[in-house]
């Protein structure tokens, strides 16, 4: 438990969280919508600090980023509760339980930040990812722990909603290096019925990390009927282009109903309607566009944006490299890679 970065007291105790865009109010003995954050006789705290639900080494192209420190690994971190409600989440056992039990606030290992420093330093990992829950949430536990990697040279990486609020970007920006933000979709509607949100703090934030120069890759879920219309992707590969550059790469990943949290009765998504979404973003002048949850798909390699020379090939998280340092092997051509 630690005392909360962002929030403001109130009068009769009450407080306001400035950790994410929802900004709640809360009561004594009361939490956000997180289900992390508690008000305790005016204070507000964090009670996920330090308590790490997910430890492990993954390939950074699980994230997904295709384009930051490929065919590396990545030391990732998690701990209970977020700050949406999203039917479609594939991580609702961690993500969603505590706002239904609050005993289970208890569980996860605990795991100081300097000693997922030394871990990722014992394993080789030159990054640490802060995933699989939304890293707001821990933003203090994830906040130490990037301050202290800095130090050592390891990178940070946020895997993210993108809904933090911008006092939160402002902490942790100095240390942040590269993000994955999920544009779910470009209607507010979608965002307010199926996530809790609202889709205008996302897209700012967006604008304002690539003002930042901090990498950005942007994955969206098609969702059969809910997030897969041919309009909507439009809007959201013209925004990506106009708002974050031709060289932002763009996940387009099937949606598995059976895994997901209350959207069990939706089918899979058709791969034929992830090959349309790859042409949209071809046809906006998206350099990068990747198919993802389908391995083998020719659509997850990296091509020459110029010669289209294949020069990333991908099978899941394997990938074979015939770059030049980060350059086409057959035109010289920069592929976007750090």
């Amino acid at each position: 438990m630690k005392e909360s970065y962002l929030y403001q007291k109130l009068g009769n105790n009450k407080v306001q969280c400035n950790t994410c865009s929802h900004r709640c109010f809360i009561v004594p003995e009361n939490f956000g919508i997180c289900g992390v954050r508690k008000n305790i006789n005016g204070k507000l705290y964090a009670l996920n600090y330090g308590k790490a639900i997910s430890n492990s080494i993954d390939p950074i192209e699980k994230k997904p980023l295709f384009h930051f420190l490929p065919g590396t690994h990545s030391l990732s971190i998690a701990t209970v509760g977020c700050n949406l409600r999203c039917g479609n989440c594939q991580n609702w056992q961690i993500s969603q339980l505590v706002k239904n039990d609050k005993s289970q606030l208890d569980i996860g290992q605990n795991l100081s930040p300097s000693k997922i420093v030394a871990q990722a330093i014992e394993n080789k990992c030159p990054s640490i990812s802060y995933t699989y829950t939304e890293p707001t949430i821990f933003l203090e536990y994830a906040l130490d722990t990037m301050k202290l990697a800095k130090e050592v040279g390891i990178k940070n990486i946020w895997v993210t909603n993108g809904f933090m609020s911008k006092e939160t970007l402002k902490l942790i920006r100095p240390y942040l290096d590269a993000v994955n933000v999920d544009l779910k979709s470009f209607d507010n509607k979608f965002y307010k019925t199926h996530c809790g949100a609202k889709i205008d703090p996302v897209l700012e934030n967006l604008k304002q990390i690539k003002k930042l120069k901090i990498w950005i890759e942007i994955t969206t879920l098609l969702i059969p009927i809910l997030s897969d219309n041919k309009k909507m992707l439009e809007n959201i590969a013209k925004f990506i282009f106009n708002e974050l550059g031709s060289e932002t790469p763009w996940h387009l990943s099937a949606f598995s109903g059976e895994i997901s949290y209350k959207m069990k009765n939706i089918s899979n998504t058709n791969i034929k309607t992830i090959r349309e979404a790859c042409g949209i973003g071809k046809k906006a002048g998206l350099k990068y566009i990747y198919a993802g949850n389908i391995p083998g798909n020719s659509s997850e390699n990296t091509y020459c944006p110029k010669c289209d020379e294949l020069a990333i090939e991908r099978i899941g998280f394997y990938i074979k490299r015939f770059d030049q340092g980060g350059k086409c092997g057959k035109c010289g051509e920069s592929l976007d890679i750090i």
